[in-house]
C-alpha cells in the first residue's frame, strides 16, 4: 500500500532494473500474489510502484480465475512462497458491466468470463441496485466472489490459509485516482 501511495504521488521509487535483473535470472520469490483484470490501465507492477520479481500477477478479464488461473495462484505459493494474495478488481470494469447487461456473448469464450461473474451479479441484483449503482455494486462483489471461488477451487490454497501461511486480500483500484482501497471480506 505504501507503494500504491508513491504511485498516486506520481513519485516511484528509483531501480537499478538491470542490475536486479541478473539476480532475478537466478530465480523468483516474490512474496504477492495478485489476481487482477487484464485492463490495460490496471497494471499491478505499476498501481503498487513494484519491480521485477516482487509480484507473481495473474491477470483475465474481470479478475476471475479458471483451473489455469488457480494453478498460476497455487504454483507461486506452494513452489515460490507467495505468502499473500490480492484479488484485485477496478472501477469501471467492463468485463462486469457486461455482465450486469444480461446478454449472451458471441463466443463461447467471452461467456465462460461472464459465467464467473453471474454469480457476483446475482447477488447484487437481490438489493434492487440498477444502472452505475448496480455495476460498481457488482465489481465489489465479484472481487469477493472471485477470492471466495480461488479458495473453493483449490484445497492446496485452503491448507495455507488455514495453517495462517497465506493472507487474502481484496481491494478495488480506483481508474480516476490510481488509490487501491481494501474492500472487507479478505482471510487470513
Amino acid at each position: 500500500m505504501d507503494g500504491n501511495k508513491r504511485f498516486i504521488a506520481g513519485k516511484p521509487k528509483t531501480r537499478q532494473v538491470i542490475e536486479l535483473r541478473n539476480k532475478l535470472a537466478k530465480g523468483q520469490h516474490p512474496s504477492v500474489v495478485v489476481l487482477a483484470c487484464s485492463d490495460s490501465r490496471v497494471a499491478p507492477e505499476l498501481v503498487f510502484d513494484k519491480n521485477l520479481g516482487d509480484l507473481f500477477v495473474v491477470r483475465s478479464a474481470g479478475n476471475v480465475a479458471d483451473a489455469i488461473g488457480v494453478g498460476s495462484i497455487e504454483y507461486a505459493v506452494e513452489h515460490l512462497g507467495s505468502s499473500v494474495l490480492v484479488v484485485l478488481g477496478h472501477t469501471k470494469c467492463g468485463a462486469v458491466t457486461a455482465a450486469c447487461s444480461g446478454e449472451k456473448m458471441p463466443t463461447s469464450n467471452l461467456q465462460a468470463i461472464m459465467d464467473k461473474i453471474d454469480p457476483a451479479v446475482s447477488q447484487v441484483r437481490k438489493s434492487d441496485a440498477k444502472g452505475d449503482t448496480l455495476i460498481e455494486a457488482a465489481i465489489k462483489e465479484n472481487v469477493h466472489h472471485s477470492a471466495k471461488d480461488v479458495l473453493a477451487s483449490s484445497e492446496v490454497l485452503r491448507h495455507f490459509v488455514e495453517q495462517g501461511k497465506l493472507t487474502v486480500f481484496e481491494a478495488e483500484y480506483q481508474l480516476d485516482t490510481g488509490e487501491v482501497v481494501r474492500l472487507s471480506g479478505g482471510r487470513q
